[in-house]
């Protein structure tokens, strides 16, 4: 193998890998036996035909492709440790020359991680924060608490009101014709709860049990079924039952039925305790993003357009996984809300680019700071997962790999720069819609 680097703007490059003829003619050997079984030639059974009798009938480069394809994949990562650079995206890759009993050549055009000059990063100014918590948001917490602890009382003697349960009947239709997905019977609604479209819910309203009316509504023009937007449609609908939630009185005796507490007194300060430490936790949080932006802000670096694209690729993969996780796929929910792959990358380039930025610095600061994580710190961290995952911390340590123990081990000293920027960043009263350092002229 042969490996050239060809530097271009903008931290990109491209690399010209040269392979030995013979590693060709071993991948297409192996696309032809992976072939031949489904490649029929009269006068011979199938899966027998020799290989220069196929080549004759359909060409010299009927396994080519198959064969280019193993070469790249066998290859292109060797390549990369061969030039010595370090790639942050995904190649373009383009076949130079192919034929069998010639050197096989390709290039990929890459992006290279950049070079990161780093400004101010210690003592820069974050704004301010106090951790207050008061009676308002105390209750707010407690009646949530009733709220999941609140029974379903069913209601015959009055009609509907909002934040009422119900099950309804309804049976929709645009122009007297009835449309798919507009009919449904005994619907669990909870009304207010913006279910349904706009000027629905507030029409069911004042509404008895039994009582059968029609709710007028309008799709909106954005609705995600094209036939339906924008079109005035009625609603045949029918209450069938009706139920509120009723909350349990805040007493004593509902102190110890939820928690380890005696007294509402001793509740409620258990409450604000926890209130406390998690505003504290968020407070420290948004003093670490302020700094970490600050210090982002101060320093400069040219990010390559391919590592953009492909820190967005990432993170739509990412977000395809949590969306499935939901129970929804991704052709569900570009239908929903009119999107499509290419408009989600383009909104995700920002963020991809800022955690780029994010993450170039803080590896800088480690490496400026001398920060290196121990083999105690290290060992911690290996235990605590063992815990999580219920595994003997040995067959973690070597289910990870090398290259996985290395990256956490690079993780960890980020974590300890963002701790170092974070410690010596100055709080100073500052309007919160202002960047942070914004009025600072040191970098």
């Amino acid at each position: 193998m042969n490996v050239s680097v060809e530097k271009k703007d903008n931290n990109t490059a491209v690399l010209t890998i040269e392979i030995e003829s013979d590693v060709f003619g071993k991948a297409l050997e192996k696309a032809y036996q992976r072939q031949k079984n489904s490649i029929t030639i009269p006068g011979f059974r199938k899966g027998k035909a020799p290989r220069k009798m196929i080549e004759k009938l359909y060409g010299p480069s009927v396994f080519y492709e198959e064969a280019a394809n193993t070469v790249l994949q066998e290859t292109y990562d060797e390549a990369v440790k061969e030039s010595g650079e370090e790639v942050v995206s995904r190649p373009e890759i383009d076949v130079t020359q192919v034929e069998e009993g010639k050197n096989f050549i390709y290039t990929a055009t890459v992006a290279l991680k950049p070079e990161v000059t780093l400004g101010k990063y210690l003592g820069v100014e974050v704004p301010k924060s106090e951790v207050t918590v008061s009676e308002e948001e105390i209750n707010a917490e407690i009646d949530r608490e009733r709220t999941q602890n609140a029974r379903d009382i069913d209601v015959d003697d009055r009609p509907v009101k909002d934040g009422d349960h119900i099950k309804l009947d309804f049976d929709g239709s645009v122009d007297g014709v009835p449309f798919e997905g507009g009919k449904s019977t005994d619907y669990d609604l909870t009304v207010g709860s913006g279910s349904f479209i706009p000027g629905f819910e507030e029409q069911i309203v004042g509404k008895n049990i039994g009582e059968d009316f029609d709710v007028n509504v309008t799709f909106p023009e954005e609705y995600h079924e094209e036939s339906l937007k924008g079109k005035d449609a009625v609603f045949k609908c029918r209450v069938n039952s009706i139920s509120e939630r009723q909350l349990p009185e805040l007493n004593d005796d509902f102190v110890q039925d939820i928690s380890e507490f005696d007294t509402v007194d001793e509740y409620k300060a258990d409450v604000e305790k926890k209130l406390r430490e998690r505003k504290e936790e968020q407070a420290k949080s948004e003093k670490e993003t302020a700094a970490v932006k600050a210090a982002v802000k101060n320093a400069s670096m040219l990010v390559p357009e391919g590592m953009i694209e492909d820190q967005a690729s990432r993170m739509l993969e990412e977000f395809a996984q949590q969306i499935q996780s939901q129970g929804l796929s991704m052709d569900q929910y570009m239908q929903f809300t009119g999107m499509d792959a290419a408009k989600l990358l383009e909104q995700m380039k920002p963020q991809a680019l800022e955690r780029i930025q994010n993450s170039l610095v803080l590896e800088a600061v480690a490496k400026a700071e001398n920060i290196e994580i121990s083999e105690e710190r290290f060992d911690e961290e290996i235990s605590k997962m063992a815990e999580a995952y219920k595994m003997e911390k040995e067959k973690l340590y070597d289910l990870m790999g090398e290259e996985s123990r290395d990256q956490m081990k690079k993780d960890l000293a980020v974590q300890e720069a963002v701790k170092k920027i974070a410690d010596a960043a100055v709080e100073v009263d500052m309007p919160q819609d202002l960047d942070v350092e914004e009025d600072s002229e040191e970098n």
